[in-house]
């Protein structure tokens, strides 16, 4: 007697949009290494500084663990789901050629949280760069900073590799280099303890909550807040972002029957705002900038 086959729930599509910061955590197959040494290290490194460059995304934290690797990235001018691909296959085919194996090195799907920048861009830089710390390949935060494979020495100024948006972390806790990185280091030092932190990484209600302690206040006070396994925010800016991820598929459906792609639709917000189609992928807050990201990405910026 046979069995009935149970079917897959279909897998959810990755939201994206210019300026979205996405958690990415990507892990061998079978959780097996995929870094078996310092040159394989180096490789990831540079095509991971080489692919940032090329598509004007912003990294703001990274570590290298030898089973997977973090990252916390900004969409630049390419989709998430394009960067890393470039990222994954060219590593993946010189690390086969290196090591004289074949097959799949990466597990098919990597995970991509889009996340709420406030209050959880420093959250994530302070968890991602704990990584080696928690995974016991180095043992205190002295051996961390000189740690060669964590975005920790270079906010540290260890390290002077100009593919990390140093600045843009240490200004958000001074504004001249030194006190920024005395004042950023004694917070890295107030996660040691705080260990493992689902929150983070973990279910939508609980991601979107904040935590446990968030989930059960709100319980019990009758409070239903929006969850969504691929997003880390509060309920709003959940709800946000499911509301905007529909309008741009709907106006994604809609260009393409109309034979519109990325690029002729960047030219066609650039005519309407009266700018160059430059800056309808460059960088800033510039109201201009800003109302061109909006229309690009779907939001109509009222």
């Amino acid at each position: 007697m046979g069995y009935d086959k149970v079917p897959r729930m279909p897998r959810k599509a990755r939201i994206d949009a210019p300026g979205a910061i996405h958690h990415i955590i990507c892990r061998g197959l079978e959780r097996r290494e995929i870094f078996y040494d310092n040159e394989d290290r180096d490789d990831f490194v540079s095509r991971l500084s080489r692919v940032l460059n090329d598509t004007s995304t912003r990294c703001f934290a990274w570590a290298l663990i030898p089973n997977h690797f973090h990252l916390l990235l900004q969409t630049g001018s390419t989709p998430i789901a394009t960067f890393m691909r470039r990222l994954l296959t060219g590593y993946a085919v010189t690390f086969n050629r290196r090591h004289d194996r074949h097959g799949h090195l990466f597990q098919n799907r990597y995970k991509s949280i889009l996340c709420q920048e406030e209050p959880y861009l420093l959250e994530l830089v302070r968890y991602i760069h704990l990584n080696p710390l928690r995974s016991g390949i180095v043992s205190s935060l002295e051996e961390l900073e000189r740690y060669r494979y964590s975005g920790h020495g270079q906010l540290m100024g260890r390290y002077e590799d100009s593919w990390l948006a140093t600045d843009d972390i240490l200004l958000r806790f001074a504004k001249t280099t030194n006190p920024a990185r005395k004042i950023y280091s004694a917070f890295v030092a107030e996660g040691v303890d705080q260990g493992r932190r689902p929150e983070l990484t973990g279910g939508g209600l609980l991601r979107s909550a904040g935590g446990w302690r968030e989930i059960s206040a709100m319980y019990q006070a009758g409070i239903h807040i929006k969850s969504d396994e691929r997003i880390l925010g509060d309920g709003g800016f959940v709800e946000s972002v499911l509301q905007e991820t529909e309008d741009r598929i709907e106006a994604k459906s809609l260009f393409k029957r109309q034979g519109i792609d990325l690029e002729r639709l960047a030219k066609i917000v650039a005519d309407h705002l009266a700018m160059d189609v430059g800056e309808v992928w460059a960088r800033g807050k510039q109201p201009k900038r800003v109302a061109a990201r909006n229309l690009l990405s779907g939001r109509s910026g009222n």
